[in-house]
């Protein structure tokens, strides 16, 4: 028999609340992993605890690091990579 879903409510109880975070993200991490290696896709995953603890993922740490450093997208930026075509170089350079 298999488990039975889950409720999306925030969790009250601090304790509970960060079992689940740790629980949850270690299974997290290892979706991205797998993902990244069934499909060669660039992953990259972060995601800070309520104490602003960083946890991170990707498949090129350099890659991240570049693109955090840069400006923020824009929307159409975000459209435009996602249609394809931003591949020109004055997309990755600025």
């Amino acid at each position: 028999m298999g488990r039975g879903r889950v409720t999306l409510k925030r969790i009250e109880n601090k304790i509970n609340r960060q079992v689940t975070f740790s629980k949850r993200r270690s299974g997290l991490l290892k979706k991205a992993h797998e993902i990244s290696v069934l499909c060669d896709a660039d992953v990259a995953l972060i995601v800070f605890s309520t104490k602003g603890k960083l946890c991170e993922y990707s498949t090129d740490s350099g890659y991240v690091l570049f693109h955090l450093s840069s400006p923020p997208l824009t929307f159409s930026d975000i459209h435009r990579y996602i249609n394809g075509s931003a591949f020109d170089v004055d997309f990755f350079l600025r």
